[in-house]
């Protein structure tokens, strides 16, 4: 079995972005004799490669060939924490842990969903109940 350190990473279409201030590539890890390495490992080797905290890398998407030892994906490297909380999407921040997303109970967000649809408009949004006048 090989270790980690048999591990080669390799960046393709690099590209930087200046107005969302972040550097983004392809990325493709060579890992003979490992099943696949995880994005921790990815990030970590990464922020070595370019200098930065591990905080700034964003891995994600990745693909491993068929018959293993090579897998692809896509990288984002911010340039500061500032413009990863600006443009990162809240699902990634939180698969990062630098953002916790609250949510309500399935039963709770079931009867929301129900109780809304009696209302109309902007009532909606702010969650009023209508008062229904009889048919006397």
């Amino acid at each position: 079995m090989a270790d980690a350190a048999t591990v080669t990473i390799r960046t393709r279409k690099f590209m930087t972005n200046r107005l969302l201030q972040r550097k983004q590539m392809v990325v493709d890890v060579l890992h003979p004799g490992l099943a696949n390495l995880s994005k921790v490992e990815v990030r970590e080797k990464l922020s070595k490669m370019f200098k930065t905290e591990s905080d700034l890398v964003f891995p994600f998407g990745f693909r491993t060939q068929f018959g293993g030892g090579r897998s692809t994906g896509f990288v984002l490297v911010y340039d500061s924490m500032d413009a990863v909380k600006k443009f990162e999407p809240k699902y990634r921040l939180a698969r990062q842990g630098l953002v916790e997303i609250k949510r309500l109970a399935r039963k709770q967000r079931k009867e929301r969903k129900n109780r809304n649809k009696k209302l109309t408009g902007t009532q909606k949004a702010k969650g009023k109940k209508v008062r229904k006048s009889r048919g006397d």
